[in-house]
């Protein structure tokens, strides 16, 4: 009796672990498919998130690039660098779900990223069940 209490404990302990350790894959700096910046992913509160940390190819208007396209006139002003780009994405077996910004149109997509290897990232932006996907690679 004693060793089924153990085992169910310990089923409990990894069944709470998983989120947060499939949460740790993800996270770090990511080059995007395009080779134009680095993306950081990394714990926002509950979720996850993922922000411009540096440009590896200087924006058309400079390293200040603005959200210009943005559909909220009040966010035109800000800085894309630092902006986040992937908000709300939550572990949902191998894949997290979430959402992700696209600075170029100012466009959001509902989105889905799986690792489909250490050092790989499939990044994929939705609208309703047709999807796009870039190929993420994981920056020093």
């Amino acid at each position: 009796m004693r060793n089924k209490f153990y085992l169910a404990l310990a089923a409990t302990g990894l069944a709470v672990a998983t989120p947060a350790l499939a949460a740790d894959a993800i996270n770090g700096n990511w080059k995007t498919q395009d080779g134009d910046a680095i993306v950081r992913i990394g714990k926002c509160g509950t979720t996850i998130c993922g922000t411009i940390a540096k440009y590896l190819v200087t924006p058309p208007n400079g390293a200040g690039q603005k959200d210009v396209n943005n559909p909220n006139k009040n966010l035109r002003s800000r800085t894309l660098l630092g902006s986040n780009v992937l908000y709300g994405f939550k572990p949902d077996g191998d894949i997290w779900r979430g959402k992700i910004y696209d600075p170029k149109t100012g466009k959001t997509y509902r989105s889905e990223v799986s690792l489909t290897s250490s050092n790989k990232l499939k990044v994929k932006g939705c609208i309703a069940f047709i999807c796009q996907g870039q190929n993420w690679s994981r920056a020093n």
